[in-house]
């Protein structure tokens, strides 16, 4: 017992002088990424208390005080939304507090940049408090018990998913002008080839979706309109783009086209396992573990997206080679002596990104990434392990693909529509 006190005492102490560590070689321009950390380690720590924590909480009197105890996967939702909701209000926190900061002698800048070791502990114990807030509350944040049909968790997933699409814009027409900028042959090509490839790989996808979705013998009238719209989208897209007034690009609309096929998938994927036009019955955990993991995977990288590029507002609605755009430093210094002087030299310059912005897309993205794991508060069925099933998610899945196609021909056609602002 001594012993084990004792390597328990070791393990903890090491672990503080790492987390120590690490907090401390935190720069001022690697903290985006440090935040990035953070929110991966919040997915990672989600997962795992989905799989393990369900008997702990169910010994917990102040969780488990009903008559007739619920069954394993409410536990498991529970420990899910408590991290979610510690993440959730850790960064609004954040948010809320640098609201306002215009240049980089404002005192709430180094809170920004600064005080990692303050920061991981605050978050831990953010987190670690949630396990003692009443279930009422978790409730109201984001299940469904005593019959509630309201979800704020919901409603800021779904925020989260329009950012994520405008990123996407953002990225492609940045990808875009990037490439066309070099001028030369080469690029022209390879702007050629994958385009080429995201619509050969578009309607692939679209020929599977068929086989899957609509199956002989049965009335799939909606995934039939769910694929035929979708296709539709596609062909309007390179019509519009490839208008002379327009003056467009393929590969934009080709990406964006794939985009759009992919959430088509996902929507349908996300249909009751005993929908019969739903043909991925027989390959259910299969296919809810590979689009848990995808769509861990695509929230992950939004996020770091949104801290490398989009931290500024202005970046997040403007192409990159606006003059309103924000400044593209590296984030990661090369040399302690450089990132001295740099600090120096922009001591009083304004601030290059709104850091309220930047953390409000953390607190969406904690909501957005607890839906996910938790199948947006439906059930899983009963093999228990299934994610991401039930109507609400195909409706928002579905949503945000028209969304997309919206905001993406929108992009297209402002600059003609209003040829004197810029975009």
């Amino acid at each position: 017992m001594w012993a084990a006190s004792c390597l328990a005492s070791c393990c903890a102490s090491c672990a503080c002088e790492a987390c120590r560590s690490v907090a401390g070689s935190i720069s001022r321009r690697s903290a985006r990424i440090a935040y990035c950390g953070l929110f991966a380690l919040s997915l990672v720590i989600s997962w795992i208390l989905r799989e393990v924590a369900a008997p702990l909480m169910e010994s917990l009197p102040w969780i488990n005080h009903f008559q007739k105890m619920p069954d394993r996967e409410w536990f498991e939702t529970s420990a899910v939304l408590r991290v979610s909701l510690g993440n959730f209000l850790f960064f609004t926190i954040l948010a809320v507090l640098m609201i306002g900061i215009k240049n980089q002698k404002d005192p709430r800048d180094r809170l920004h940049h600064g005080g990692w070791m303050a920061k991981i502990v605050c978050w831990c114990v953010v987190v670690f408090l949630m396990f003692f807030v009443p279930n009422g509350v978790v409730s109201f944040y984001g299940i469904f018990v005593l019959h509630k049909d309201e979800s704020i968790s919901k409603f800021g997933s779904g925020l989260f998913l329009l950012v994520q699409v405008i990123l996407l814009l953002d990225f492609v027409h940045a990808w875009n002008e990037n490439w066309v900028s070099k001028d030369e042959q080469f690029w022209y090509m390879a702007l050629l080839i994958v385009s080429m490839v995201c619509y050969l790989a578009t309607f692939t996808f679209a020929g599977v979706l068929f086989h899957w979705f609509t199956p002989s013998g049965h009335d799939c009238g909606l995934n039939t309109f769910f694929i035929v719209l979708t296709l539709i989208l596609v062909f309007v897209f390179a019509t519009i783009a490839l208008h002379p007034k327009v003056n467009g690009s393929l590969l934009p609309a080709s990406v964006i086209s794939l985009y759009c096929t992919y959430l088509c998938y996902s929507g349908l994927s996300s249909e009751p396992r005993d929908y019969e036009c739903n043909g991925l019955h027989n390959h259910s955990k299969a296919i809810s573990t590979g689009s848990l993991t995808l769509g861990l995977f695509t929230t992950v990288l939004s996020v770091v997206y949104s801290a490398v590029r989009a931290g500024s507002s202005t970046t997040f609605v403007s192409s990159p080679s606006s003059p309103r755009a924000g400044s593209e430093k590296p984030l990661l210094p090369f040399d302690k002596l450089d990132e001295q002087k740099d600090e120096k030299k922009d001591e009083s310059k304004p601030v290059s990104y709104s850091y309220t912005f930047f953390h409000l897309i953390f607190s969406l993205a904690s909501m957005y990434s607890a839906m996910l794991l938790t199948g947006w508060s439906t059930s899983v069925g009963e093999s228990g392990k299934l994610v991401d099933v039930g109507w609400p998610s195909v409706w928002v899945r579905i949503a945000t693909g028209w969304a997309t196609a919206g905001l993406f021909i929108w992009s297209l056609i402002a600059p003609l529509i209003f040829p004197d602002r810029e975009f």
